[in-house]
This record gives C-alpha cells, structure tokens and sequence, in this order.
C-alpha cells in the first residue's frame, strides 16, 4: 500500500479497518521482462522528473537499476500510459496487489471486512506499474547492485487526494489512536496551483483531527523540490513523526537547504554522521520547541543496511524495542519468511562511524551482543540498529511502510501530547 494516498488507523493493539483508503491497484512484475515486451532494448540511463514516452521509461528505468536505488515517477501521456498498463497487467506472473478511488478491480480485492463509502467508488482503477529487479540482474551491459523496484502511474485521482475530506470527517466515528499518512508524493502530477491549493487543504484536514491523536507522515520518492520544500514548512509542523528512506532524506535536505545539501547522491552505505546530522537538523528547525508550535518529534530513518529512530526528548519511550522491530521486519518482509532465517540473511551495516560531521561526534564500534546503539545531541535521542539484509529477496515493494508500521507498533507515545 505505499503508492496512493495511503490512510491507515491503529487502534489498541491491531489496525482497524478505516473509512476510506485513498488507494490503487499494484501490478507488481520484471522490469526488465516488460521493457522487452515493449521492445525496448537497453541504452543509456537518464533520470527524468516526469516520464512522457516509453523511451523516458526504458532511461529512468536502467538510471535507477544501475544505482540498485528505488523511485517512482508520474507518467504524463495517459494513453501510453494504459497501453503499458494493459501489457503489464496481462504479463506471465504479474502479481496485483491492493496498495482509494475505489474502481471495479480494487473493490474486488477488498476483504469483506473493509467498508466503502458510497463517495469512494468510481468507474475505472487506478493502477501503478512496480517493475522489480533482483540483485545481480543484468540487462544489456548493466547490472544491478541491489534488488529493489522502480513505479511509475499515471495517477491523477490519488494526486487531487479526492477522498482525504471524507477520510477526515470518518475520524469521529472511528476514533483512532494513530492516523498514518502518505502519498504527498503524488501531487507531483499536478499543476503547481492544484498543489498550494491542496497543500494547504492537507494542513487544514490534518488540524481537524482531534487532538491527543498522533499523525503519521510517510514520505516517497519525489523530484518537485519546490513541492518538497512546502511539505517540510507547512506539513511537517503538523505531523507527531515520518517516515522515510535515503533518497527521500537527501532530496528533502537538498529542497530545503539542509545540511549536506551540497551532496548529489550518496557514495554507497549512507553515511551514518551526515544522516544523523540531517535527522537532527529537521527535529531542531522543523520539530517542537519551547519557541515553536510544531507537533514534530520523531523520525523513522530507513536505509537497506541500517535503521535510526530519532525522537525528541520527552514525548516517546521504547525507542530501543521500535527501531529493532522495524529492523527485523525488514528482513522477514524481504525474504517472505515468518522469522530471520540467519542462513539468507547478511550484515552488512558499517562496524563503526561516527555520530555526526557538523560538530564532534563520537565514534561507535558496534557490538554484536548489544547491536541497538543509543546518542543524544541536544535534546534528541538517537537509536540506531543493523539490519539483517536479505540476500535474494522475494518482495522489494511495501518494506518501507512495513518498517514503519512495526516501528510504530512498538511505539510508545506518552500521554502528555
């Protein structure tokens, strides 16, 4: 469920079936197979912010794959786009997935148990395209560092966020604990006018949830820096936390002119300093203060060989419990099994590095019999984790959210918010 306008409640000790989901059909299959179905044939990788043609499709595709980095992209051409679509969703084991404008298909795959209002349903789906690639793929010349997945939609009704009213309104009735968010991302397909509009509608929605209800935000790949840049100002002061990855961490810093902006891309392994420098800087400029009146005080920081869970002093405990379970599931996620299986996995995460760049950090050596590393800088407390990476993972979508969510699983928020 990580490419529409994703709404999640968590209620007690289980999720409770919201409302209204704002969601699409996931068709999960080979990249590389669908490109040659499409007789595509492998050249130079080229990053586009929007994809207009096929051509733009087979360039970001190989961009992204020689990296071994996921992203994700608004298709323009909607006719192109449904062309691919049709292809893909009748592909040799392609795999749909329920990720909502509610269309036929996605109302098929809905259990029983999950309500649809009336003002949810509409004629056709929303798709999104997840082309995947394993570790050691090659196609042409190029060949994959690390498996992971590259998406691609022509996703308007997602992007309007049509149903977050009617989501919002639902909150009375169902009385959450937890309001998980994502899908901001999506906006991008949007004219630069829809996206204020609506931005500020999302601030507006969010403050009408009832108050002593913390707010998830789950970030995605983007490429609007603009865009990114008004998310940080306007959104984050009214979320409780986020969520989100390496690529997500240095576009935002790089929109909003943060530490280590300078940095185009990361060499390999993220650097645990720089990153721990970033997640501290967002707490301290965009988090709660004493002089600020946000409800920002935690981030859940994911990459493949580490995790860090940073949170403000004061407003949540169990971080060491929460940053280990994201960490495991990350694993068991990957490789589709119920426990770590310590024969598919490896550790791959730095044996030590330093807690940051911007001022005198310490040096950590990591130590197996206590892997959880703790810091604090500032009144922000640090909790780092190794994670077990699957060697040949089964499933690259939906780990982030799945980290996420077990990390607020285990979460504890105190009454005092």
């Amino acid at each position: 469920m990580q490419n529409g306008y994703l709404v999640l409640l968590l209620l007690s000790h289980s999720f409770f079936p919201p409302s209204r989901v704002n969601a699409c059909v996931d068709v999960v299959l080979s990249g590389v197979k669908l490109l040659q179905a499409l007789g595509l044939s492998p050249g130079n990788g080229k990053d586009h912010s929007v994809l207009h043609s096929r051509n733009d499709l087979e360039e970001a595709f190989i961009h992204f794959m020689g990296k071994g980095a996921a992203a994700e992209r608004f298709f323009s051409d909607k006719e192109t786009f449904h062309d691919i679509a049709q292809v893909a969703s009748e592909f040799p084991g392609a795999q749909v997935l329920l990720c909502g404008p509610v269309g036929p298909k996605l109302h098929e795959l809905l259990d029983d148990n999950v309500f649809v209002p009336p003002e949810s349903l509409q004629e056709v789906d929303e798709f999104h395209l997840i082309l995947e690639y394993q570790a050691g793929e090659e196609w042409g010349q190029l060949k994959a560092p690390h498996a992971n997945r590259f998406i691609f939609s022509h996703d308007l009704s997602n992007g309007a966020m049509n149903m977050l009213e009617v989501f919002v309104s639902s909150l009375e009735e169902f009385q959450p604990d937890l309001v998980v968010l994502s899908g901001l991302h999506m906006m991008e397909g949007q004219s630069k006018e829809l996206q204020r509009k609506r931005l500020l509608e999302v601030v507006t929605s969010i403050s009408d949830i009832p108050t002593g209800i913390p707010v998830h935000l789950e970030l995605a790949s983007m490429t609007n820096r603009e865009l990114m840049s008004s998310i940080v100002h306007q959104v984050f002061p009214a979320v409780t936390s986020l969520g989100l990855n390496e690529q997500e961490l240095l576009f935002l810093t790089q929109s909003a002119s943060g530490p280590h902006s300078s940095l185009s891309s990361w060499n390999g392994v993220p650097d645990v300093g720089m990153v721990s420098d970033i997640l501290f800087w967002i707490l301290k400029e965009h988090g709660r203060s004493k002089s600020r009146a946000s409800d920002l005080t935690r981030i859940h920081f994911h990459t493949l060989v580490y995790h860090i869970l940073a949170t403000v002093d004061g407003h949540w405990a169990n971080q060491l419990a929460a940053v280990a379970a994201g960490a495991r599931v990350a694993g068991t996620q990957a490789c589709a099994t119920e426990t770590i299986d310590t024969s598919r996995v490896s550790l791959r995460a730095p044996q030590e590095f330093m807690t940051s760049h911007s001022e005198a950090g310490s040096r950590i050596v990591l130590n197996p019999n206590k892997p959880v590393v703790e810091w604090h800088r500032e009144g922000i407390s640090f909790h780092f984790t190794p994670v077990l990476v699957c060697k040949d993972p089964i499933r690259t979508v939906g780990l982030g959210d799945a980290i996420s969510a077990e990390g607020l699983f285990y979460s504890e928020v105190h009454p005092h918010y």
